[in-house]
């Protein structure tokens, strides 16, 4: 039985796999998308400007997502399989490190979609609440992230 659960870490090859696949998916997006603004760049239009930011925006938050798809993907790798040579603020070497790194993505991820919805400022109430629970979302990652302990 021992053997079995021994071996039985590789199955989280699986994600490592599934999420760099997905990474890599999502970069390869954010490449074309990032493309298509700079070809949108040429045309004029009214407005323009307020779509540009929005566009550019939105690659910001492909790449933030294609990041912590990457990051799950070595960070799972590290800790169950085996070390990577990474730049020493990349290492993850407990399930907290794993954790803290990706809440600090998630974050910005939350701060980019709460610009997007910030420049199609519609309701102000609406724009209200939805920065407020965004905030309480991300000091909750925070207080997990500097009081969660070391696993």
């Amino acid at each position: 039985m021992e053997a079995l659960l021994s071996k039985s870490r590789y199955l989280t090859l699986i994600a490592v796999y599934c999420s760099l696949v997905a990474a890599t998916a999502a970069f390869l997006f954010g490449a074309y998308k990032t493309f298509l603004v700079l070809q949108h760049l040429a045309m004029p239009i009214a407005g323009g400007e307020i779509v540009l930011g929005v566009e550019l925006i939105s690659i910001m938050d492909i790449f933030l997502i294609a990041t912590a798809l990457y990051l799950f993907a070595v960070g799972t790798y590290e800790l169950f399989i085996a070390d990577v040579r990474l730049p020493k603020w990349l290492e993850i070497h407990n399930l907290h490190d794993l954790k803290t790194k990706m809440g600090g993505v998630i974050i910005l991820v939350m701060g980019v979609t709460f610009l997007e919805h910030l420049v199609y400022w519609e309701n102000a109430a609406d724009t209200l609440m939805f920065g407020a629970s965004i905030f309480l979302v991300i000091m909750a990652l925070i207080a997990f992230s500097h009081f969660g302990g070391k696993d």
